[in-house]
């Protein structure tokens, strides 16, 4: 049976490859050694800014970061020695089916980090390609067996892109989608998984704009004995308004015991040190900045539901 984690987890997010190399700086795979360095530089400085942030005061023991191997390797090797969470990515990035960016080497890319938590990004709609749906359950399922066999964490990312049919349900609009469809089918592929024989510790969950989504959704990844499962919320690269909104609302609710939120902490700062508006030392000043903010907003939004319950 799956062990779980319920302490608070606060992470900050940064294992983007993909979307980060084209979106920051207009490049596409393969790089360059140079332009890897470079890409890896940023990454540091993301790194810089989250360990301004414990500086000031959070709680070391329920921080951490997650990152790619790719770019990422100074910083895990660096987050391990100091001792802080660390995450590592073992998805190919940008794919819309899940695969190992290592393929079946993908233990030993784990082990040589000894991270906290194996995480893995899976794109999975219900209702969408059934046969696609059941690879991506093997391959998670082989990965949770190894993690189980190997006492790691499992951090399990899942995002529920819309169908078109889904879509078109609610005449395009996303944000309609988001509401009244996304939170059932977020149900529906957690149950799926689990029947399927894949046991994440850790649920990481596009936020939900009702209480009583993220509470079905916490009864469900807890079910049948999974009592010390926990979940945390995705940042989704959305405007600072909407992911307060988000926290605010999942803090509210137990089970779920942080977030992690990325995009919405670093991309604006780097990409103002790309384009030579601000020195790195703002930009890492300024992901602090926002990384405490996340944490003040969701501590304080669990005070204020502890004390009128």
């Amino acid at each position: 049976m799956v062990t779980g984690y319920t302490k608070p987890l606060y992470i900050l997010p940064f294992d983007h490859r993909a979307s980060y190399e084209s979106g920051l700086f207009g490049w596409h795979e393969p790089l360059t050694p140079e332009q890897t360095a470079e890409v890896a530089h940023s990454k540091w400085i993301i790194y810089t800014g989250f360990q301004d942030a414990i500086g000031d005061h959070v709680a070391k023991e329920n921080v951490g970061v997650l990152v790619d191997e790719q770019f990422g390797t100074d910083v895990l090797r660096d987050a391990v020695k100091h001792g802080f969470i660390t995450a590592v990515s073992v998805e190919k990035s940008g794919q819309e089916e899940f695969d190992f960016i290592y393929g079946d080497d993908f233990p030993k890319h784990i082990e040589q980090f000894s991270p906290t938590f194996a995480k893995v990004l899976v794109r999975f709609n219900p209702e969408g390609d059934v046969e696609m749906n059941k690879r991506q359950l093997e391959r998670l399922k082989k990965l949770s067996d190894y993690l189980t066999q190997s006492k790691r964490l499992f951090m399990f990312e899942l995002l529920v892109p819309a169908e078109k049919e889904q879509l078109a349900r609610f005449h395009g609009d996303k944000a309609a989608y988001d509401l009244e469809l996304r939170p059932q089918l977020v149900r529906q592929a957690i149950r799926a998984c689990q029947d399927a024989g894949v046991e994440p510790d850790v649920w990481k969950i596009e936020g939900l704009d009702r209480r009583e989504d993220c509470e079905k959704t916490v009864e469900v990844a807890r079910r049948d004995g999974r009592d010390n499962v926990g979940l945390i919320v995705l940042g989704r690269g959305a405007e600072e308004e909407h992911v307060v909104q988000w926290l605010q609302t999942a803090a509210a609710v137990p089970g779920f015991i942080g977030f992690a939120v990325g995009r919405t902490s670093f991309w604006q700062p780097i990409k103002d040190v790309e384009e030579h508006k601000i020195s790195e030392k703002d930009a890492a000043a300024e992901i602090a900045r926002r990384f405490e903010q996340w944490i003040r907003v969701f501590q304080e939004a669990k005070q204020a539901s502890a004390k009128n319950t």
